[in-house]
Order: structure tokens, then C-alpha cells, then sequence
């Protein structure tokens, strides 16, 4: 059989000369606490700790990095479980197969990278995944998520992981955070993150009844325009009272466009009335996303924006399979007249850090990082989704620093469900900063002292700083 190789100097230049500094670089922070502003993982399995029912639950179903691969390699997702709860023995290990079968698939991906670090490290495999060893590799794995020391709060802290944000529907009683707050076994601190964007377009099938929901959640009446508004008032300050740092925005665009007060009355009362339009629909989340920005210099929630996304792209497949299941593809997205009318507003407000996001590698240059450049309220956020690869995290670091220095990035978010790559991630993004830095010091550019000083900084007080943690 073929040996899972997990490098030490993986991701570290080629570059004699440059490996070495890097080395010394990352060995320096390569055992830092885990600080992760923005992610999906579910805190009720922190509460409830129960043992992870098998490899395939942990690691296949829940990722969409891995299944959306192997769909395209021609493995359909019902194969995969994709939408189902815990499977039974016989179809984990089906579904196990089928991933080890079709290993090369993830060859030249991050997923791969995240893949070997989670199985050597976590796992303790030595073999590389194939048709032949599978079934061994899931009775290994199968057998240390039986033991007490794989569990999920023993694994967060084995993980070293300081501070994890979980993502959360703003009428959620957030009953698991306020549980793990007051569990003295429980270090980590989680946070829950408010994300009201199905509150934000009334043309959402089902809004009608979600802001129902809200309205009962703040205990503040949504039957008109004023209300509306207080109850995402009112839960956001509920969110604050839990330990929420921030909110987060991920629709088609980064447009904020305010609307006259009466005409977004008008259009709350159609989309009520089950009457809106696309149009006015659309000009109302653009409306409301100003009222966020308003909002977050009022309450000092962080304000993170992702768009760009075309959601479940492939309509059969979130009929059967619902939402988050590998088919949200990029779109052009555009940040410098979008923003704006919010940055005109609030731009240079002490209470707003806005954090941008993107899925579309020219706005980091482009846009994002002469944006940073100048305004004190916006970050460039970490390259997140299609774009954490390695070549595509050194384009962030190349446009941003260049045009907006170190001081103007959010710090690595590693936005995933999968729990157990939360660690290969962190580790990924620690290696390619001090790859990064020690080029800069093999060229000249900084010396040491100041490249270890930028990286611990980006690896901890920078996400603190931004996410106000």
C-alpha cells in the first residue's frame, strides 16, 4: 500500500534558503490557539458530546467541499448520503468506499491537503486511501470515535481552539450557547453569529412566515415596516447578550441603496400581502443591508459581507437534496459603487468594522484592498470557499499587503461544517503566511523579527481585533 504522507515542510517554499526562515517562522506559531471567527460547525454537538457515529458522518456527509468533487467524478450524492441522517453500518462503509475508490479525484485540492493532515494527524493513518485498504481505514477510524478521547469536547481541545463562531437563524433561542457559557468543562468560548439573510428578501419562498417567526422570537409585532425593523433590533441585542461578535450577509450583491422611508413601508406591506415583485424584493434587501450597516454602528456588531453566489444552481439537485449541497457557484461581484452609499454613510463610523469577503479573485486587488486602504471601518476578509488553495491565498497576500498592508486583513476564517478540518485548515493558512513573510525576508523586504511579529498577528490579535473578540 501507498504511505499517507503528511510533510512537515508541506506548503513551506522550495526554495532552500527561503524554507529554512519559514520553517523557523511557522514552528513559532504552529501551536497557537485557534481563534475561528466564522464558521457553521453546530454547537449542540459540544453540548451533547456524544461519540461521532462513524468516518463517513463526520467526514464525507457534512463537507460539501468533498461530496460536490466526487459528484463531478460521477459518485451521485444519494450514493454519498448527502441529506440523510446517520447512516447504517453497512451504508457508512459504503459510502467510506466509496471515497477511498476515488481518492485521486481530490489530488491537486485542498480538500486533499485538509484530508491527509485530519487522517494523519487526528487519525494516526499511514496509508493512503484506496479501494483495497478501505474498509481497514474505517475500522481504525471507527474505533478511535468510540473512545473517549475522540469525542467532540475532547477533540476541541485537543485542537487548542480559543474561540469558534458557530453560524445561527436570528430566531434561534440560542439555548446550546448559552449551555456551553456556563459549562465550566467547556474552555472554548462559542460564539453565535446572527445571519438574517432569508429576513432580508421577501421574494424568499416561506418569508412570509419566517418573519412571523422573527416577530415572536423579539416579541415585537411585524405586521408593518416599524416593527419589522425593531425585531431585527431586538434580536440582534439578543445575539450581543449570548456573546455574538458580528453579522453576516451573503446575497447576490454587495449593493446597499437606500430606499425613501415610505417606499420601503409600501413594498413590507406587498411582500406581506404576498404582491412583491423581483425588483422592489431586490431593492429592499439592497435597503436593508444599509439598515444593518446602521445597525452595526449602533450595536457594534461586526458586519461581514460574502456575495457573489449563485445559490443551488442546479435545481433538481436542492429539490431533492436542499440547500449547501456542493452547487452554490461563483458570479461576478462588484464592491466599489456597490458600497458606496454605505461607506458615505459609515465608512469612517469608530462602531462599524465591515469585513468583505469574495469569491472572485480580482476584487482583492481591484477593489477590496484599495477599499481597506482607505476607509478604517473595512478589513479584506480571508480568501474563503473556492478561493482557500494555496495559490489563490498567496494572490490575497500579494494584492493586500501590497495596496493595504498586514494591518488591514481580517486573519484566516476557515468557514467549514466538517469539525475535524478545522485544525488542517488553520495549519494551512499558518504555512503559507510564513512561506509568505519568509519571502519577504529572503528578498530584503522586512527582517525577521518584524516577519514573526506580522505572523503572529495574523494567526491571533488579528481576528481578535477584527471580530472584536
Amino acid at each position: 500500500m501507498a504511505t499517507l504522507t503528511v510533510h512537515p515542510d508541506r506548503l513551506l517554499p522550495a526554495d532552500p534558503e527561503t524554507r529554512t526562515l519559514a520553517r523557523r517562522l511557522y514552528q513559532a506559531v504552529r501551536d497557537l490557539p485557534i481563534v475561528s471567527p466564522h464558521g457553521h460547525v453546530d454547537p449542540a454537538i459540544l453540548v451533547e458530546d456524544e461519540p461521532f457515529p462513524d468516518p463517513a458522518s463526520l467526514l464525507i456527509q457534512p463537507d460539501h467541499y468533498v461530496t460536490r468533487l466526487l459528484h463531478a467524478g460521477g459518485v451521485s450524492l444519494d450514493r454519498l448520503g448527502v441529506g440523510e441522517g446517520p447512516l447504517p453500518e453497512e451504508r457508512a462503509r459504503e459510502v467510506w468506499r466509496l471515497l477511498c475508490a476515488n481518492w485521486h479525484l481530490l489530488r491537486g485540492t485542498p480538500v486533499r491537503y485538509w484530508f491527509d493532515s485530519e487522517l494523519g494527524e487526528i487519525f494516526g493513518v499511514r496509508e493512503r486511501p484506496s479501494a483495497e485498504n478501505a474498509d481497514a481505514l474505517y475500522d481504525q477510524i471507527a474505533e478511535q470515535l468510540a473512545s473517549p478521547d475522540h469525542r467532540p469536547r475532547a477533540l476541541l481541545r485537543r485542537f487548542g481552539i480559543d474561540v469558534m463562531a458557530t453560524t445561527d437563524d436570528p430566531a434561534d433561542d440560542l439555548e446550546a450557547h448559552a449551555r456551553l457559557a456556563e459549562d465550566p468543562q467547556v474552555a472554548t468560548r462559542v460564539v453565535p453569529t446572527f445571519r438574517p439573510d432569508v429576513y432580508l428578501e421577501p421574494a424568499t419562498p416561506g418569508w412570509v412566515d419566517a418573519v412571523k417567526r422573527l416577530g415572536d422570537a423579539a416579541g415585537v409585532g411585524v405586521d408593518h415596516y416599524d416593527g419589522y425593523v425593531a425585531a431585527l433590533e431586538e434580536r440582534r441585542r439578543y445575539f450581543l447578550e449570548h456573546g455574538g461578535v458580528s453579522a453576516d450577509h451573503g446575497h447576490a450583491d454587495a449593493i446597499a441603496a437606500p430606499l425613501e422611508e415610505a417606499d420601503a413601508r409600501r413594498i413590507y406591506s406587498s411582500a406581506l400581502a404576498g404582491q412583491v415583485s423581483e425588483p422592489e424584493a431586490t431593492a429592499f434587501r439592497r435597503h436593508m443591508i444599509l439598515e444593518m450597516a446602521r445597525m452595526s454602528c449602533d450595536d457594534g456588531l461586526v458586519m461581514t459581507v460574502h456575495p457573489g453566489i449563485r445559490r443551488n444552481h442546479h435545481p433538481g439537485t436542492f429539490a431533492r437534496y436542499g440547500p449547501n449541497t456542493g452547487h452554490d457557484i461563483p458570479v461576478a461581484a462588484e464592491f466599489t459603487d456597490a458600497l458606496r452609499p454605505l461607506l458615505e454613510r459609515y465608512g469612517t463610523h469608530p462602531n462599524l468594522h465591515l469585513v468583505l469577503f469574495t469569491v472572485d479573485p480580482d476584487t482583492f486587488a481591484r477593489e477590496i484592498a484599495p477599499l481597506a486602504g482607505f476607509y478604517p471601518s473595512v478589513y479584506a476578509g480571508a480568501p474563503w470557499w473556492f478561493l482557500d488553495s494555496p495559490a489563490l491565498i498567496r494572490r490575497y497576500q500579494e494584492s493586500v499587503s501590497e495596496i493595504a498592508g498586514f494591518s488591514r486583513m481580517s486573519g484566516f476564517i476557515d468557514d467549514t461544517r466538517a469539525f475535524c478540518s478545522i485544525p488542517a485548515r488553520h495549519d494551512m493558512s499558518r504555512r503559507l503566511d510564513a512561506g509568505f513573510l519568509a519571502g519577504l525576508v529572503a528578498a530584503h523586504r522586512l527582517d525577521e523579527d518584524e516577519a514573526l511579529e506580522t505572523l503572529t498577528t495574523l494567526v491571533v490579535d488579528q481576528p481578535r481585533k477584527v471580530f472584536k473578540l
